[in-house]
């Protein structure tokens, strides 16, 4: 029998999405071939704690038989920097390792920096370009520099800061207040009258104190994966639209994950040509944030005076890992299946190495 290849699923997290990463790491450790890979699970506690688990071969995987895999010692658990330490330990032995984290602490550069410091291969992107995609205003920064269009918004860093008028009067209304720095729609509110203004912003700062007021943006809803072939070459996704019920409104956390809210067409019913503009602007994003491996790219479509014009909304350089996520569901529309996505992201991973080639 050939030898396994060793590969860590890393998951959980010290934040609000702990549990959309439990679920998509789940469907990962199910779906990936056993009789090609050694998995090795790993879960980082809602405290921070990192706990090394064991595979134990079940054909069928939920969040709740992950963590059952992963179970916290009995007596004291011992300090955080102890289990960073056993947790380093483990994937010290992994030939590749699949972060499968959302949000702080997992997807903003932090234990991707780790893994570099540990010397091993790890899926998507380095610690700059996961820090600056996490970060919904540097993200706008960035593209908007480069003449890549993004909504209108403006950010308040501090819990002191509010929104001034001058601000109001350019982003008009509805406005839709976010975390700058978080995932999985947690703490975003739709603000319809300025009035709901103060406890929208309470909410996001529940989750990070630098916050995003981004002017609503009509349209569809349209996503693109870009996934990088473990030569270099990098290819775009079938575009997916997301339709949420009309009483529902928007696609909030609920919609995300409440079935019966949410409708996803893929491919999307587009233009060829506004299908191949939302592509190259994917590859756009995918090459400007300086991204490895796979990324999801979220547009708006705006018609402005009969003609479609694509808006870039948010970037996840993790994106939901589930099988009917919408990443593996564009890739699935493409041709390619869950498990032979995965196969692809451990190649790529270990085609690139240890370390991002940006810094050989």
């Amino acid at each position: 029998m050939p030898t396994r290849s060793r590969v860590v699923v890393l998951f959980g997290g010290r934040n609000t999405e702990h549990d959309v990463s439990c679920r998509s790491a789940a469907s990962v450790v199910q779906h990936l071939d056993r009789g090609r890979y050694e998995v090795v699970p790993i879960r980082i506690t809602s405290e921070g704690h990192w706990v090394v688990g064991a595979d134990t071969g079940q054909d069928v995987v939920d969040d709740v038989a992950l963590r059952a895999m992963t179970p916290e010692p009995a007596g004291a658990p011992g300090t955080m920097l102890e289990s960073l330490a056993r947790g380093i330990e483990a994937v010290r032995g992994a030939e590749v390792v699949l972060p499968i984290l959302h949000g702080p602490y997992g997807e903003d550069g932090t234990v991707q920096s780790v893994l570099e410091l540990a010397g091993v291969p790890y899926m998507g992107s380095g610690v700059l370009a996961s820090a600056t995609s996490m970060d919904k205003d540097f993200t706008k920064r960035v593209l908007g520099a480069r003449g890549i269009p993004v909504a209108p918004g403006a950010v308040l860093r501090t819990p002191a800061d509010e929104l001034a008028q001058h601000d109001r009067d350019r982003l008009g209304l509805p406005v839709f207040v976010k975390p700058s720095r978080g995932g999985s729609s947690v703490g975003v509110t739709r603000v319809d009258d300025w009035a709901q203004l103060p406890a929208a912003l309470e909410l996001a700062r529940e989750s990070d104190t630098k916050t995003l007021v981004e002017a609503g943006v009509p349209g569809r809803e349209v996503d693109i994966g870009v996934l990088e072939l473990p030569d270099g070459r990098l290819l775009t996704s079938p575009p997916l639209e997301i339709k949420v019920v009309e009483e529902h409104g928007w696609f909030d956390y609920e919609a995300k994950y409440q079935s019966g809210i949410t409708d996803f067409v893929v491919p999307a019913e587009l233009d060829p040509e506004v299908a191949e503009q939302l592509a190259t602007l994917a590859l756009d994003v995918f090459l400007e944030l300086g991204c490895s491996g796979l990324l999801r790219v979220d547009f708006f479509l705006p018609e402005v005076d009969g003609v479609l014009v694509p808006t870039v909304n948010e970037v996840n350089t993790i994106p939901g890992l589930t099988s009917m996520s919408q990443f593996p569901r564009m890739w699935q529309a493409a041709g390619t299946s869950y498990p032979e996505l995965l196969d692809i992201l451990i190649e790529t991973a270990r085609a690139r190495g240890p370390v991002p080639a940006v810094l050989r």
